[in-house]
């Protein structure tokens, strides 16, 4: 099956149905696969914290005078735009790192590198291109926020070693992945507050969460090449983990629209988020890889919802 998908040029984890393959010269393939443009759920991912800061800075600018809908859409698309160069960006940079293991784990062994359809040297030019479009969307920011967004590189740079010292790598993720809950509110304002940081804090635990379940995919390989994650760590007690993790982001979420004093129809949609996390701990079943994949895609429906909440309340202040 392997053999099979790698001399079609496709790879293990994605749909073989998406864009990619329908638009794309097959030449393009593999920089595709790279940049995981076949797997839109990881820029989605990383733009929702960008996305709800965003949008919570606007609830906060309304309460005092009116909000321009303008320069809130161009934040939008910026961080929508830099959420896809630099995911693609610092998937290709993470496929550079897990070179070896990618080639020990039955997932990940017909993408590009590993399956030798593209060539490191290949891949580290795209990953350089990728990044200046990602500086080109930064530089758009004001320069407190440039210099934020610059800061978030050192995390970027350590995520993909974290599996090799820590049974945290997740946490790294967080750290990294959540970066826009801080970026949309010092686009707004020049300066981050409390409500951002709490926001911050949210998303690392929500990210830490999701990927503890996309991470029981793997288990089996990573105990016998050595890689570490929340997934091993867990293990059979990942549910209560799960729980408490969840709540806590809930938690901090809440918090945050709280400080920055959101009106009722945001609070409406951040427990409609809740129950949907409350369902992945409820049906989550670690042994099987399909629906730990599954849930783990749902999260997408989880941004959308608290990004719709905060929509909702800034349409009060109108």
């Amino acid at each position: 099956m392997q053999n099979a998908q790698i001399k079609m040029g496709r790879v293990a984890d994605a749909p073989s149905d998406n864009w990619v393959y329908r638009l794309l010269p097959r030449r393009l393939w593999p920089y595709a696969q790279l940049a995981r443009w076949d797997r839109p759920i990881g820029w989605q991912l990383l733009m929702w914290p960008c996305w709800w800061s965003t949008l919570l800075a606007a609830n906060v600018v309304a309460q005092s005078a009116p909000t321009g809908m303008l320069q809130i859409a161009w934040f939008l698309a910026l961080f929508a735009a830099g959420a896809i160069a630099m995911r693609g960006a610092g998937c290709t940079y993470n496929d550079l790192v897990d070179h070896k293991i990618d080639m020990q784990v039955a997932r990940t062994r017909s993408r590009p590198l590993p399956s030798g359809r593209v060539s490191r040297k290949q891949a580290k030019v795209f990953m350089v291109l990728q990044a200046i479009a990602g500086l080109i969307v930064l530089l758009q920011f004001n320069l407190f926020a440039i210099v934020l967004g610059i800061c978030s590189l050192a995390i970027v740079a350590i995520y993909p070693f974290a599996k090799r010292f820590t049974d945290w790598p997740q946490f790294f993720l967080g750290l990294a992945f959540s970066w826009g809950a801080l970026m949309g509110w010092a686009a707004t304002f020049g300066a981050l507050s409390a409500a951002a940081v709490a926001l911050y804090v949210g998303s690392v635990l929500w990210t830490i969460g999701y990927d503890t379940i996309y991470a029981h995919q793997d288990k089996e390989d990573d105990e016998l090449i050595g890689v570490r994650s929340t997934a091993r760590l867990f293990g059979a007690h990942t549910r209560k983990w799960l729980s408490g993790i969840y709540a806590l982001a809930m938690a901090c979420i809440v918090l945050s629209c709280w400080l920055a004093d959101t009106p009722w129809p945001v609070y409406v949609g951040l427990a409609m988020a809740g129950a949907m996390l409350a369902r992945q701990i409820a049906i989550v079943d670690i042994d099987d890889g399909e629906q730990c994949l599954a849930l783990f895609k749902s999260n997408a429906r989880v941004g959308w919802i608290i990004f719709a909440s905060l929509c909702a309340g800034l349409l009060v202040h109108f």
